[in-house]
């Protein structure tokens, strides 16, 4: 995996919008298209520098600031950066040596040995499966590969097409046995994607390796999933929740003061391609083989666990506004902010005042 070190300004701006305490900027920092994020330096004398390590993960950029000045950076981005290589090669369906790939080849045929982490990660997924009656379901792969969102292959597959993939489709098919530590697909051409969830794992992952080095500040950004590690000089981190309407991903209708909390958003906006007039956006629906068509624009999960708000963030989409503000607000340490197609802002009771509106066109409902 190649490294890219570079210096960034304290005061920069991360994917959903990250800002520090000394200021809002909106035309600093990292843009986010279609899932990546494309770096901005500026230089200015009277700001204090951050060293920023960039690297790959799942196609997305994933980038590393650790603000503690005495901090041995350089070792431990090593770390992260080995840990992050190494759940790739588990984790990823573009190499058929990983782990998913082995069980995806082997679908419908014998049961697959896996390592602690990916049997981890399937086995929370089918949780979220559970929770959503279906509706986040990792065994979307299939559906997922035909429309090819986010690639040079992206098309408006047939009915017949779409018939095929959907079928294809059932999490209660996953067979796990904790003794032997595999995992089965019993249906032959069945595939497992962990996009949804696997970007959470690395982050939290990645807050590990930073609590084990007694790092007290820093940001994390994988392609759109934040985790902000401690607090910025005492004060909380204010994030900038993305406007989902605007084509500037430097736009945000609101900011979210918080401490260590990961902030995590699905939205109609990552990834998407237009035909004959037509939005088609990436977070697919497991009923219909579409992408999903309800009253939301975006959603965003702010809790402690990044693989939680990962899951929660595609569940929560795919469930709608109501059903999906009754599960966080039955889940503990769970919060989230919706926003709907009429600019309307839907937020669960942990919320309150962290949020501040900064968009007049969107209005809050309490």
């Amino acid at each position: 995996m190649k490294k890219n070190k570079i210096k960034i300004l304290s005061c920069m701006l991360v994917s959903i919008l990250l800002f520090s305490a000394c200021g809002v900027k909106k035309d600093k920092g990292v843009k986010e298209k279609q899932g990546e994020v494309s770096q901005k330096q500026e230089q200015q004398s009277d700001e204090k520098m951050l060293l920023q390590d960039k690297m790959f993960f799942l196609n997305s950029i994933l980038t590393l600031n650790i603000m503690d000045e005495d901090a041995d950076k350089d070792e431990i981005y090593k770390k992260v950066q080995e840990r992050v290589q190494e759940l790739e090669e588990k984790f990823t369906i573009n190499a058929d040596s990983s782990e998913v790939s082995e069980i995806n080849q082997n679908a419908g045929i014998r049961p697959v040995k896996v390592s602690k982490d990916t049997y981890y990660v399937i086995k929370s997924s089918i949780k979220y499966s559970e929770l959503s009656g279906g509706k986040f379901d990792i065994t979307v792969g299939d559906l997922v590969k035909l429309w090819g969102i986010g690639t040079d292959k992206e098309k408006v597959p047939s009915d017949d097409e779409i018939k095929s993939a959907l079928a294809k489709i059932d999490y209660r098919k996953i067979v796990l046995d904790d003794t032997a530590q595999t995992v089965f697909l019993q249906d032959e051409g069945m595939v497992i994607d962990l996009g949804a969830i696997a970007k959470g794992y690395v982050a939290d992952e990645i807050i590990k390796i930073l609590e084990e080095n007694n790092i007290k500040s820093a940001i994390v950004n994988l392609g759109g999933n934040v985790y902000v590690h401690g607090s910025k000089n005492g004060k909380d981190f204010k994030v900038g929740i993305r406007d989902p309407f605007s084509q500037d991903a430097n736009a945000y209708f609101g900011i979210y003061k918080t401490q260590d909390e990961s902030i995590v958003t699905s939205g109609v906006y990552e990834r998407y391609f237009i035909k004959n007039g037509v939005r088609y956006h990436h977070i697919l629906s497991t009923s219909t083989g579409y992408p999903i068509d309800n009253e939301l624009m975006s959603t965003t999960i702010l809790t402690k666990n990044s693989m939680v708000a990962d899951a929660l963030s595609t569940t929560t989409f795919a469930l709608g506004v109501d059903e999906g503000l009754k599960l966080i607000e039955n889940t503990p340490g769970v919060e989230a902010i919706f926003v709907t197609k009429d600019k309307k802002v839907y937020m669960t009771s942990g919320v309150n005042e962290k949020l501040e509106l900064t968009n007049k066109e969107y209005e809050i409902l309490r």
